[in-house]
């Protein structure tokens, strides 16, 4: 997690955002997370100018970052300053020509992002069961499934193949399964198929924009998903919109860990997460009664922990 700098003297954020390209980078960073690379085909500028630029608001205080795999994501700083900050970006945003192409610009970079995730899901699909998932084990499914208390509505988010929501089905009245890879949603409508499961729907889409109605499902399901989101605060919010009053969110999900080779071998987007994490971004969310445990250890190297996460919409 970040941790809070002091708050930037209006002095140095006169001084730094008087430079029409540190304040286009400033409204990019302003709603997404961003590479040097990302920022580069964006802006189409070189690496090195954009690496003083960031080191320039750094310096003042506007832009942290954090190390994810090779690169540095940056984004604003939130210190204290972002009132003056949000002042001068809502006026340059209108007075900068750039800036609108440039929103477009960065949509296509982190549609390129999604597509590479979802590209690595489409190829292992219908064999995914077969190979190795870091933190999807029995017993922590068990220990999720004993808070259940069917029937009930369930959405599986971030389904994969399937096979959890194949599991949930025997007691549940219904199953909606959503995933963002239509190979994995091919396989499991096959699997479905072929076990005669009537009561589970699959549905294509994103948890950060869940094909969903509002206040229809009593149970949410992230097992080991979460980690896979871009935005998980987005995913978590979404949960909270699909689920009836009184219902309740399950996310298994792994501990935070450093085997950094997670991002390539498994298209993760976060090395998991802390209960902290969990507790926080549910709370944030509109959760309440959250409940957090590690519910498995595995003994292999890198010895990935499993989180368990309950929490209820009031």
């Amino acid at each position: 997690m970040y941790q809070k700098p002091a708050m930037p003297s209006i002095v140095k954020i006169l001084r730094v955002v008087a430079e029409p390209n540190r304040l286009r980078i400033l409204l990019l960073l302003r709603g997404e997370e961003l590479s040097v690379a990302e920022l580069q085909e964006i802006l189409v500028m070189g690496q090195s100018t954009i690496s003083t630029h960031l080191s320039q608001l750094k310096q003042a205080g506007l832009v942290e970052d954090r190390r994810t795999g090779k690169n540095n994501l940056y984004r604003l700083t939130h210190s204290g300053g972002e009132d003056v900050l949000d002042q001068l970006l809502d006026r340059a945003k209108d007075e900068i020509p750039e800036a609108l192409p440039d929103q477009s610009a960065m949509r296509r970079v982190l549609k390129k992002r999604q597509d590479k995730m979802r590209a690595f899901f489409d190829s292992v699909a219908g064999r995914l069961g077969k190979d190795y998932i870091p933190g999807k084990s029995w017993k922590s499914l068990a220990e999720a499934l004993l808070r259940l208390m069917p029937p009930l509505v369930i959405a599986d988010l971030g389904a994969g193949e399937g096979g959890f929501a194949l599991l949930l089905a025997q007691r549940a009245q219904k199953v909606i399964a959503v995933d963002t890879s239509a190979n994995m949603i091919e396989v499991a409508r096959e699997q479905a198929r072929r076990n005669g499961v009537t009561n589970v729907e699959y549905r294509l889409g994103d948890m950060e924009e869940l094909p969903i109605d509002t206040a229809v499902v009593d149970v949410v399901f992230f097992s080991q998903s979460l980690h896979h989101a871009l935005h998980p605060d987005r995913a978590l919010q979404e949960a909270f919109r699909i689920l009836r009053p009184a219902g309740r969110i399950v996310i298994l999900d792994l501990a935070r860990h450093r085997f950094e080779e997670a991002r390539e071998l498994y298209a993760d987007e976060w090395l998991g997460f802390s209960e902290a994490d969990l507790e926080s971004l549910l709370q944030k969310s509109g959760f309440g009664n959250v409940q957090t445990s590690v519910v498995d250890k595995e003994l292999e190297t890198p010895q990935f922990q499993t989180l368990l996460a309950v929490a209820d919409k009031p």
